[in-house]
C-alpha cells in the first residue's frame, strides 16, 4: 500500500515537471512570434512575464515535492534517479523561462529590430523551440532515442549561431544606423543558444532516468 502511494506521488511529480515544460514551450513560442512581428506587442510581453513567474512558482513546488519524497519515503535506486533528475531538469527549465523573458525585454527596448530581416535568427529560434519540445516529449515518453536526437541537434544550433554572428558583423559595416539593433539580434541569438544548451541538459537527464 505504501509503495502504491509512493508511485502515485512519483507520477504526480512527473506531471508537474511536464506542466513546467509546457510553460517554457509556450513562452518560447510567443518569443518567436514576437521576433517575426513588425511591431512590439505589449500583450506578448505580459504573457511571458506571467509564464516566467509561474515557472518560478512551479520550480519551488517541484523542489518541495522532491524533498518530501526523499525524506518521507524509502526510494529505491531507480526512484532516486528520477527524483534527482527532476531536480536538475527544473533548474534548466527555469533558466529557459528567464531567457524567454530576457529576449522579450530586448525586443521591447530595441528601436529598429523589427525593421531588420533576420532569416538565420528565425531559423535558429525555430530549431531551439523544436529541441525544447523534443526534450520535454522525451521525458513524457521516456524515449532515450528522442533524447539522443535532441543533443545531436545541438551542433545545428551552434552552426546557426555562427551564421547569425557572421551576418551581424557584415551588416554592421554596411549600415551603421542599425548597428545597435544588429547587436541586439546577436544577443537574442546567444539567448537561443543557451535555450538549446538547457534543452540538451534536459535530454541528457532523460537518458539518465531511462538508464541509457
Amino acid at each position: 500500500m505504501m509503495r502504491n502511494k509512493f508511485i502515485e506521488e512519483l507520477d504526480q511529480l512527473s506531471t508537474e515537471l511536464v506542466k513546467m515544460g509546457s510553460m517554457c514551450e509556450e513562452g518560447t513560442d510567443i518569443v518567436i512570434k514576437a521576433i517575426k512581428e513588425p511591431h512590439f506587442n505589449e500583450a506578448q510581453l505580459e504573457r511571458v512575464v506571467l509564464l516566467e513567474e509561474e515557472s518560478d512558482k512551479q520550480e519551488k513546488k517541484i523542489e518541495s515535492m522532491c524533498l518530501k519524497l526523499i525524506f518521507s519515503q524509502q526510494p529505491v535506486a531507480s526512484d532516486l534517479r528520477l527524483i534527482s533528475s527532476v531536480l536538475k531538469m527544473i533548474s534548466d527549465l527555469e533558466r529557459i523561462a528567464d531567457q524567454n523573458l530576457d529576449i522579450m525585454h530586448l525586443l521591447e527596448e530595441s528601436e529598429n529590430i523589427h525593421g531588420i530581416k533576420h532569416d538565420k535568427l528565425n531559423e535558429m529560434a525555430e530549431a531551439c523551440a523544436k529541441m525544447l519540445k523534443d526534450s520535454v516529449d522525451s521525458f513524457i515518453r521516456r524515449d532515450a532515442s528522442l533524447a539522443k536526437k535532441v543533443y545531436e541537434e545541438d551542433a545545428l544550433i551552434d552552426e546557426l549561431f555562427l551564421d547569425v554572428k557572421k551576418e551581424v558583423i557584415r551588416r554592421i559595416g554596411d549600415d551603421e544606423d542599425f548597428s545597435e539593433s544588429l547587436i541586439d539580434i546577436l544577443m537574442i541569438a546567444k539567448y537561443f543558444e543557451r535555450i538549446g544548451d538547457h534543452s540538451v541538459n534536459i535530454a541528457e537527464w532523460v537518458s539518465f532516468v531511462v538508464g541509457e
